[in-house]
């Protein structure tokens, strides 16, 4: 599910609680704002953002994941962070067709059905679409790597811990998945969490209720691990570097068409339609670009002392040295830094470095092996996309308030606690 994951139907619903822990001076703070006619551009009453732990890592698993707490009482699931998809789902007992394994336990859905009017069930099924059943919501999400969920969407509890201290226990939709097709990528995990820009979307459903504003971001480290964050006060934007969302992409995180870089002069390669997608292990090229990228990187290696190792299929092209490489710094200098360079950046052009150990991986065999691969071979002829292994060590922001993309180097390896700005 993991690589070139992007598209996906969605949909979702809204409800409230604020739990106990909240002071009655922040509740009355809450319900006089809520009354007082607030508008979408205000800044959301609790004025703070919410911020999740990482764990996994590009190579050797090959995803990131997060924790939710969902449910009452709350219980514990691993899901994909995909800002490549809208619709957040897990796997779900109701009972389940087909389920693969994962961490936990299966979903236990509650009764709380989202009906097939609603509104957020429309924007799952665009068009004139039919209920089969009207007391509920039936979905189906397919990727592009082949994997699928087929389910009907639930209300339920999420357990939010906001950085100013505030505990939150909204009630949101969320797809109960009772049957689902692993990708050929097939990772162990409870589901997926949608954070692209549709309704259906959790940062999308958090922000109709008010309680964080419409801005997700991601910090990725490339030792491992990293963070997730819902709003916008753990990062000072006058050190990010900000390019307009696409209006021409308007569905996905795309800041537009971009022209590749490599060793820091132009290759004539432009108008590249790039999409950032957290659910894409690998960053993907065009066939055209992809094979350039292949000319250019084998002329700059002749004569270094690196073969191709024909025997390692970790990813389509590895080299092997003398002996065996044990980190990416051991062979980055044999390498030159890739950038996409988009020209209606807020500068006069907003640039998406990507040095060596943000497209190099070293494999079990201890190769070093290009994460960057043919996006034409696995369906993605129009579309460049940045994935995980080029989005390591910045941190990344999808601003749907302003319709920004921003990027900056950034320390990934601790989230920023409470009070705590990334610089």
């Amino acid at each position: 599910m993991r690589e070139g994951k992007m598209l996906a139907m969605v949909l979702v619903v809204l409800g409230l609680s604020l739990s106990s822990s909240a002071s009655d001076s922040q509740q009355q703070k809450w319900w006089k704002w809520m009354f007082s006619g607030g508008t979408s551009s205000e800044v959301n009453p609790v004025g703070s953002s919410v911020v999740f732990p990482l764990s996994g890592n590009v190579y050797p698993n090959g995803f990131y994941y997060v924790q939710l707490n969902i449910g009452q009482p709350p219980k514990p699931y691993f899901l994909d962070p995909d800002t490549g998809s809208d619709l957040t789902w897990l796997q779900c007992d109701a009972p389940c067709v087909h389920c693969t394994p994962a961490p936990h336990p299966l979903y236990k859905p509650n009764k709380d059905l989202v009906i097939c009017k609603d509104p957020l069930c429309a924007s799952l099924h665009p068009g004139d679409h039919k209920c089969d059943n009207p007391e509920q919501c039936d979905y189906e999400v397919e990727y592009a790597d082949g994997g699928s969920s087929i389910g009907v969407l639930v209300k339920d509890v999420l357990l939010l811990n906001l950085t100013s201290g505030i505990r939150l226990s909204p009630r949101l939709s969320l797809g109960c998945g009772y049957d689902q097709t692993p990708s050929a990528s097939y990772h162990p995990i409870d589901g997926v969490l949608g954070l692209g820009k549709g309704k259906s979307s959790i940062i999308s459903q958090l922000r109709d209720q008010r309680l964080v504003r419409h801005v997700v971001g991601h910090c990725l480290s490339g030792r491992g691990g990293g963070f997730l964050f819902f709003g916008d006060d753990v990062y000072d934007s006058s050190h990010v570097i900000w390019t307009p969302m696409s209006r021409d992409h308007s569905k996905r995180y795309s800041p537009g068409s971009a022209e590749l870089i490599f060793g820091g002069k132009s290759t004539g390669f432009k108008n590249l339609c790039v999409v950032f997608d957290s659910g894409s292990t690998y960053t993907y090229l065009n066939s055209e670009s992809y094979q350039a990228l292949l000319s250019w990187m084998n002329k700059e290696l002749s004569g270094k002392p690196l073969t191709e190792a024909l025997d390692d299929d970790t990813l389509p092209f590895c080299l092997k040295g003398k002996k065996p490489f044990k980190r990416i710094r051991d062979v980055k200098k044999y390498f030159k830094p890739i950038a996409l360079s988009f020209p209606n950046g807020w500068r006069a052009k907003s640039q998406f470095d990507i040095p060596p150990e943000s497209y190099l991986i070293i494999s079990s065999k201890g190769n070093v092996c290009l994460g960057i691969l043919n996006g034409t071979q696995v369906g993605l002829p129009n579309f460049n996309v940045v994935g995980d292994i080029s989005m390591q060590d910045k941190i990344v922001i999808y601003d749907n308030e302003k319709q920004v993309i921003g990027w900056t180097p950034a320390n990934c390896d601790r989230p920023p606690k409470s009070d705590t700005i990334i610089m």
